[in-house]
């Protein structure tokens, strides 16, 4: 084990960290309580983790740091503020515009942080003579309470940390050390009896307060899941195509939050508002051209694809018949069955069977003929 730096080390540290940008500097023991692992292990047995197996497949090294580290004595937690400048659910009328999640709508986080990371690991490394790791929401660390053991905030209802001086919108990262550093006080719930986060849910994704179903999370639904989103989340994910951020947006705490002063993450005006039938016309060089450096490019274009068919099938009222029958004969068949569903949106049942009688690669296809023989809304 490495000597304890001196607070004035940690002061130093604190300072840089905040000249650096981050909001909130805090400190926990590597040694996590108990029931980490059981919270943990209930969500995986229910199943709430869906197809991120990742999370049953590192479950021994995630339910603590010293499983994923064994000299690490200490924890130091940050965080980083992301603050839109406007509430994203204010666009949720706007049926012909994509909505993607406010984290998504600029650079890629993990690069911005990482690397101040780095420079106050290496400086308390240099100046404590420790060894110490870092680690921006890629390794399995459960970050959020830790964060909470450090006095960063707490995990709200909805799941997220909250903090009563900034809210919601944070990026968390940590530092983990084998220095045994002075630990700062647990962070309390001060949720109350609000319950805003989880009455707004579209999808009833919170079986109860502080838990989570991922199955049913609209952010899971079109961030991770590449599948066929099931027919009874569809309308409620309206125009969202990246991500839902609504449980977030609603929390009474944010009302202390601060707009982002990081130019990297504040809003690109091209993903302020994209319209559908723009997005709708990417192929895969498109796609990655204009979401090159976002987080968005790691879902893939087929599977973004599927996102927007299925906010055009929810563009009411607008004209986007054409864009969606463009997608008909898409060569991956979960695109094409997403574009049979907005079609069936839009369309009167002669016309339905009628494009289903000229299609050409639904044939044999299970995935889409399920879709085309499903009812015309």
């Amino acid at each position: 084990m490495s000597p304890a730096p001196s607070s004035k080390i940690v002061a130093e540290l604190k300072k840089r960290a905040q000249k650096l940008g981050f909001v909130q500097f805090g400190i926990a023991s590597a040694k996590v309580p108990a029931d980490w692992q059981t919270n943990l292990q209930n969500a995986i047995a229910k199943n709430w983790h869906g197809d991120m197996d990742w999370m049953a497949e590192t479950f021994e090294r995630r339910v603590s740091p010293n499983a994923l580290w064994p000299e690490a004595k200490s924890a130091i937690v940050l965080a980083y503020n992301y603050t839109p400048d406007t509430n994203p659910m204010d666009m949720l009328g706007e049926t012909d515009k994509g909505i993607i999640s406010v984290y998504a709508r600029n650079r890629d986080y993990h690069d911005i942080i990482k690397g101040k990371l780095k420079e106050l690991a290496g400086m308390l490394s240099r100046q404590a003579a420790c060894n110490v790791k870092v680690f921006v929401d890629t390794a399995p660390l459960m970050e959020k309470p830790l964060a909470q053991q450090a006095g960063i905030g707490w995990q709200g209802k909805h799941t997220v940390l909250v903090s009563k001086q900034e809210g919601c919108w944070l990026f968390l990262g940590t530092i983990l050390t084998d220095a045994e550093l002075s630990i700062d006080e647990v962070e309390t719930d001060h949720c109350g009896s609000c319950t805003r986060c989880l009455d707004i849910c579209p999808t009833n994704a919170f079986p109860e307060p502080y838990k989570l179903d991922a199955r049913k999370c609209i952010a899971y639904l079109t961030n991770e899941f590449r599948g066929v989103i099931p027919v009874e989340f569809r309308k409620p994910i309206g125009n969202r195509i990246y991500g839902c951020d609504d449980c977030l947006a609603v929390c009474p705490w944010n009302k202390f939050a601060k707009t982002t002063a990081d130019i990297k993450l504040q809003m690109r005006e091209d993903l302020r508002a994209p319209d559908l039938v723009d997005l709708a016309k990417f192929d895969d060089v498109a796609f990655r051209t204009h979401f090159a450096g976002s987080p968005v490019k790691r879902l893939g274009r087929d599977a973004f694809l599927r996102n927007v068919l299925i906010a055009l099938g929810n563009a009411k009222g607008h004209d986007v018949v054409g864009d969606i029958k463009a997608h008909l004969n898409e060569d991956n068949p979960i695109v094409r069955g997403a574009a049979v569903w907005a079609l069936s949106q839009h369309v009167t049942s002669n016309e339905f069977v009628s494009c289903a009688q000229s299609a050409k690669k639904t044939e044999t296809d299970e995935t889409v003929m399920a879709e085309w023989q499903g009812d015309v809304k």
